[in-house]
């Protein structure tokens, strides 16, 4: 098969398109035909060598952790999926041809989703929806704030922390105002416009997808006692200020991917696709992905 190759830490130069082994589906795994393979944040910093420590890589190594396809193999054990069946999935190696992944990592794709597209959704889906129901845990009524809420992550914790009854603001760019409106929240706040951070009202906890000084400056705007639940690890000096703060790395969970993806067939929570490339292009198109101006998703397609 073709796959895209990292042949050492670096820039996307250092991203080949090659032949490589197919994959065989193990016990309880099946192989899939890839259609369509989100690029996200966590590819160019496994790429460059920032995620080493927590995500490290043997070299040739294929990157990826979206996927959606048809599925070509069945590995022993398996009762869950059968040939032919489309399916999206929170997986490695998605950067390639065919891909692997165990049954407890896929689910179908549901009608009135189009197969490459939901290559887009796994990872934001569940990290977004995680960030909410696991690690925010609000309770109806409460004044929660979203950071990165433009983003695809930060769609989705806006939508499932909605589901939970919260009054949710978007803390966004001020570029990103007009678009999070469309998201039906209690307000929207500027983060990169000095005094907007002032319109908040007193906050029972803030989902990050941002960190960095952003999340530092909204600790006065958080409750004793508030929730801080991150996807980039525990913010400095939170703990320290008495806040409850929850940190996680996204995992698979085939249930909650199929109710996210449901509501994106829905049309209740939309994720924007900026931009496809073929697979063979995905150096071009994990630079774009890293910077960071289009708004919306990049794909890769099979």
């Amino acid at each position: 098969m073709k796959a895209v190759v990292l042949t050492e830490y670096g820039d996307v130069d250092k991203l080949e398109f090659r032949d490589m082994p197919d994959p065989r589906a193990e016990r309880n795994g099946i192989v899939i035909r890839m259609a369509g393979a989100g690029i996200n944040p966590i590819d160019w910093k496994i790429r460059s060598g920032a995620a080493k420590n927590r995500f490290p890589v043997q070299f040739p190594a294929v990157l990826g952790r979206d996927a959606s396809g048809e599925v070509i193999e069945i590995g022993e054990g398996v009762t869950t999926f059968t040939k032919g069946d489309r399916v999206m999935g929170l997986v490695w190696g998605a950067y390639a041809e065919h891909v692997a992944g165990p049954v407890e990592a896929w689910t179908r794709t549901p009608t009135g989703l189009e197969i490459v597209d939901a290559g887009a959704l796994p990872l934001a889906l569940l990290t977004g929806a995680q960030l909410s129901e696991e690690a925010l845990r609000p309770s109806e009524g409460d004044a929660v704030l979203v950071t990165g809420a433009g983003g695809s992550v930060g769609r989705v914790a806006v939508y499932a922390a909605k589901s939970r009854g919260a009054r949710v603001w978007a803390g966004v760019r001020q570029s990103q105002r007009e678009a999070a409106l469309a998201l039906g929240v209690e307000g929207v706040v500027a983060l990169d416009v000095d005094g907007e951070i002032a319109k908040l009202p007193t906050l029972n906890g803030i989902a990050d997808t941002v960190g960095g000084e952003t999340i530092r400056k909204l600790y006065d705007k958080l409750k004793p006692g508030g929730v801080i639940g991150s996807v980039l690890g525990e913010p400095g000096g939170a703990k320290e200020r008495g806040f409850v703060v929850r940190a996680f790395t996204a995992r698979t969970d085939s249930a909650m991917l199929s109710k996210y993806a449901s509501a994106v067939a829905a049309g209740k929570l939309v994720i924007p696709i900026a931009k496809r490339f073929p697979l063979a292009q995905a150096p071009e198109a994990q630079r774009i992905a890293e910077n960071g101006k289009l708004p919306g998703k990049i794909l890769l397609v099979g």
